[in-house]
């Protein structure tokens, strides 16, 4: 009976730590190689194939030097103005969002938050699925963790500008850019890197409805504090 319940600790305790030993050597990988498909990107083509068996995601890798500055600050301002600083998670932030949450649950006339770090999404992104669990965000910390422990700040963001979700099928800068403006990343004004940094939580949702109100007003926003984003 004892040796059975050892069992039934060692085997989990093995495989968490198997698989925590994958993600570190998968992330060390890339330190210095580009990821080409991510989970998400797999996940959602899969979801795309359904109805049409022949759907591919659009992406292109390109280096940090070839997006457009105005898009990097755009994003920062947008996503996370603590991204130089933080180490991985804005435990500030966090606590805001659920706070503000909690009050949507009450009833109060507001949006959603979340919380996550440029790090975090981009640790769901490269790994996880798009359910949410408290498990899953657990993981998620971990990755999260990792990531900010084998690359810098740069690199993190660089596979982030070229992973991060900007619409149906719709993956990286590059693509976002030649999809909605015709024009490579690297020529990104800032009105335009402004709205597609707008999009990065809804990017489905407002690539649908590109004449949105609240996209051109939370777009000048942007705008507005983009010059004091801190680029890695």
């Amino acid at each position: 009976m004892i040796k059975k319940l050892k069992w039934f600790i060692i085997v989990p305790i093995a495989i968490f730590l198997a698989v925590q030993l994958y993600f570190f050597v998968q992330i060390w990988w890339w330190v210095d190689h580009n990821p080409t498909m991510t989970a998400f990107m797999r996940e959602q083509q899969a979801a795309m194939q359904e109805k049409d068996p022949k759907a591919r995601v659009q992406q292109q890798w390109v280096s940090y030097q070839a997006i457009s500055a105005n898009l990097k600050r755009a994003v920062i301002a947008s996503e996370d103005a603590n991204f130089a600083d933080h180490e991985g998670v804005d435990w500030e932030a966090m606590q805001k969002a659920y706070e503000h949450n909690q009050e949507k649950k009450k009833g109060a006339k507001t949006k959603i938050h979340g919380g996550s770090t440029i790090t975090q999404q981009l640790a769901k992104n490269l790994f996880l699925s798009g359910s949410r669990s408290y498990l899953r965000k657990g993981q998620e910390l971990i990755i999260t963790y990792m990531l900010e422990m084998l690359m810098d700040k740069r690199r993190i963001f660089e596979i982030y500008l070229n992973v991060a979700e900007f619409g149906r099928g719709i993956y990286g800068a590059e693509a976002a850019a030649r999809h909605y403006y015709r024009i490579p990343a690297s020529k990104l004004g800032p009105e335009q890197a402004a709205r597609l940094a707008v999009m990065l939580p809804r990017p489905k949702y407002f690539d649908a409805h590109r004449e949105s109100a609240y996209l051109a007003r939370r777009a000048g926003i942007i705008m507005q504090r983009m010059n004091s984003a801190e680029l890695p």
